[in-house]
């Protein structure tokens, strides 16, 4: 993987990995990622915004947030966070809620220190091929990640992240 800060990527037939380097210490980029007011700042593809109804990070909790598409769709979502090691790693089960329930697929995000960066590594996994396949064509999952890790960095770099 490259050493600047562009993100790089990869799928297989049930995973997306992405990863990028966050120019801010590992423990401020993990805030902005569980911070519920930090987090709605930048989550999502480039165009959404996002409205939280739940955020409690900590194994068995949930986060619950609606994202808002540009063309006015409203994506409900939930995650239920099945393990959370401050500042190093949030793993995840991502579900669909309302329309969009069928919608699911594990995460796992690392975040490694490199000297005072970040990289983030993000890897996603789908119960079959149909699924993963399913979100790329409908939704651009592929490119949604890259711009989800790319805005993690933006908002960070800008110091927008506060001890």
């Amino acid at each position: 993987m490259k050493e600047d800060n562009s993100s790089t990527m990869e799928a297989n037939e049930r995973e997306i990995l992405v990863s990028r380097i966050i120019n801010a210490p590992r423990e401020k980029v993990f805030d902005a990622w569980v911070d519920p007011e930090k987090v709605v700042k930048w989550w999502g593809p480039r165009g959404f915004t996002n409205t939280n109804i739940e955020m409690e990070v900590k194994p068995g909790g949930k986060w619950r947030y609606t994202m808002h598409g540009p063309d006015g769709t409203d994506f409900p979502n939930l995650i239920v966070y099945t393990e959370v090691k401050s500042p190093e790693l949030l793993a995840y089960e991502h579900r669909g809620e309302g329309d969009f329930k069928e919608i699911a697929f594990t995460v796992k995000v690392t975040f490694e220190a490199e000297g005072d960066k970040t990289r983030v590594t993000m890897k996603s996994v789908f119960a079959d091929p149909a699924q993963l396949k399913r979100v790329v064509e409908e939704y651009g999952a592929l490119e949604g990640a890259k711009q989800n890790l790319e805005r993690l960095g933006e908002f960070t770099e800008l110091g927008n992240v506060i001890s």
